[in-house]
């Protein structure tokens, strides 16, 4: 699988489908984009290069173990667009440089990621959709303490740090819905494991305010409005502080593409695909 240097980092991405790049930013965890987009993203491969990064503090990545950036991070995912559209059967659109253009999609941790990535970057983003995203964390006393939890919680009680992310994401309607069986399951899938809590404790630090009046590429904010993680009102604001950005709400809790996954891909494939 491809491997590109970016630093220190040696950032791992997978690459599957054919057509114009669409890029998948992983959230908050180590397993990375296989957690985040492993039931998804064939989804999208029939009309698309479907690109998926596995970015620092991932298992699959290695780098320094320095504390994490946003910028950081954007950068890996500048790299990855550049390493893949030089692949023979991959087809881009013109941007507004001398890159190649992609479509970026960043959930959760990766929405300010990918966000960054098209403030610094607008050669390489064609057009931009942030999932279940925030624009500061310290700004928000729900986020602050939920990812203060986070920390303290995955350095003493895994247990206790999994039902956490469970509860916050997913809607409660969801969750009885599966079942306690089902639930159980879930409960161990974000271990807090050292490359996951890099990740928290970024998620405690975002702040990309000054970036946002950079963003050029047309851009789609995408809510959820059972989100107990990153309660809704944060993607409207980041709506609001993008210019000429569009929204969307859907009715589902933060990993809304495992709740309502024909609605959120029906969204995405519309969006990109239009004119």
């Amino acid at each position: 699988m491809p491997v590109v240097t970016v630093g220190n980092a040696q950032v791992h991405y997978t690459r599957t489908g054919t057509g114009p790049i669409l890029v998948l930013v992983h959230g908050t965890g180590s397993a990375g984009a296989e957690l985040t987009w492993g039931g998804i993203a064939h989804r999208f491969a029939d009309r698309h290069t479907v690109i998926t990064p596995d970015l620092s503090g991932t298992d699959r990545t290695s780098d320094d173990g320095a504390p994490l950036t946003v910028e950081g991070l954007a950068e890996q995912v500048a790299a990855v667009i550049e390493d893949a559209a030089h692949a023979p059967d991959t087809a881009h659109a013109t941007g507004t440089g001398a890159g190649p253009a992609a479509d970026v999609l960043g959930f959760s941790m990766g929405a300010p990621v990918a966000a960054a990535l098209a403030a610094s970057r607008p050669d390489l983003v064609r057009r931009l959709i942030l999932v279940a995203g925030w624009i500061r964390t310290d700004a928000d006393e729900y986020l602050r303490n939920l990812f203060t939890l986070w920390r303290r919680l995955g350095a003493v009680d895994a247990e206790a740090f999994g039902r956490s992310v469970t509860m916050t994401g997913f809607s409660r309607d969801f969750l009885n819905a599966l079942g306690r069986d089902e639930v159980e399951k879930l409960v161990p899938n974000l271990p807090p494991t050292p490359g996951t809590l890099r990740h928290v404790d970024l998620d405690a630090r975002v702040d990309i305010r000054r970036l946002l009046p950079l963003v050029q590429a047309e851009t789609l904010v995408v809510g959820c409005s059972q989100d107990a993680t990153v309660p809704v009102g944060n993607s409207r604001d980041l709506h609001a502080a993008i210019p000429g950005s569009a929204y969307a709400e859907i009715d589902a809790g933060h990993v809304v593409f495992f709740e309502k996954p024909d609605e959120f891909v029906g969204l995405v494939r519309d969006f990109v695909s239009a004119p």
